[in-house]
């Protein structure tokens, strides 16, 4: 073995060992009285900033409305909703790079992130509280349901599937990769050696799909349409299962595209199946 090759295999292991450190050490995993039901859900999801989130087409306060609907129906009592922690820097650097973390204390990197131009003209402080603390509360979430799919059966982060991102970069209101970490921490602390991802977003989910490019104990079907944002042609090279659906496709059209790709036999042997959906981060074990 080279002396390049020597350094490079000792450089793989003290990063996955400083990684695993961190995953034990974190606080974003903690048990759950059997009167919670697995629905994750904060008040500090919802995003509000002098009215600045309008100028997004994404709904930033939806997940509330989610949960108010369902406790209105009677369908969800508020005081089963599980609270998650914000995920700390520690638990972010799981995945993301030093540089990447560094960089959104910079209001205008935050702004061209969330696609909201006039945020970079905000203090950075403002911005962390009101953008960049509501997604690591969901960051928190996404990986909890992971723990709670594992107990339970399934759950579900009314927030959270924040596909466009991975670990060096942000885009498309994505700005932390809360999915990888969900995954990662599934593999440090859960017995789980693979995962499956179903991204049914309209949108190609490049973030993950960067992040577990060469991960063969990821699967990720991806469901969209391919003439809208991310256009990200290199990414696409490491879905294992493509489902391309151009607008105008009829409701029943997408549906029976969706029964044909869950048909195939390969899901059996998967032990939590992550689905990320209009941003709402579903864990079920199948």
């Amino acid at each position: 073995m080279s002396s390049s090759s020597s350094s490079t295999s000792n450089s793989t292991a003290d990063a996955s060992t400083l990684r695993r450190n961190r995953i034990l050490s974190s606080k974003l995993y903690f048990t759950m009285p059997l009167s919670k039901v697995p629905l994750i859900y904060s008040t500090a999801y919802d995003i509000s900033f002098l009215g600045m989130e309008k100028l997004h087409p994404f709904d930033s306060s939806k997940w509330g409305r989610i949960c108010r609907f369902l406790i209105v129906d009677g369908v969800l009592d508020k005081n089963s909703i599980v609270e998650p922690l914000e995920a700390s820097e520690d638990d972010l650097l799981v995945v993301h790079t030093e540089s990447y973390l560094s960089s959104l204390k910079s209001s205008s990197n935050v702004a061209m992130i969330i696609e909201v131009p006039p945020v970079a003209l905000l203090p950075n402080c403002l911005v962390q509280q009101k953008v960049l603390y509501p997604f690591r509360k969901q960051v928190g979430g996404t990986v909890l349901a992971a723990k709670l799919a594992k107990e339970r059966g399934w759950a579900i982060n009314v927030g959270g599937g924040f596909h466009h991102c991975c670990g060096e970069r942000g885009g498309g209101f994505c700005a932390y990769a809360d999915i990888s970490l969900c995954i990662h921490y599934a593999f440090n602390l859960l017995d789980i050696t693979k995962v499956m991802i179903i991204d049914l977003d309209a949108h190609q989910g490049n973030g993950h799909e960067r992040d577990f490019a060469n991960d063969r104990r990821v699967y990720i079907l991806d469901m969209y349409n391919p003439e809208i944002y991310p256009f990200d042609h290199e990414a696409r090279r490491y879905i294992d299962q493509k489902v391309e659906v151009v607008s105008g496709t009829t409701t029943d059209e997408y549906l029976v595209k969706l029964d044909e790709a869950l048909t195939v036999n390969i899901y059996a042997s998967f032990k939590i199946v992550f689905t990320a959906s209009l941003f709402c981060s579903i864990a079920s074990t199948q």
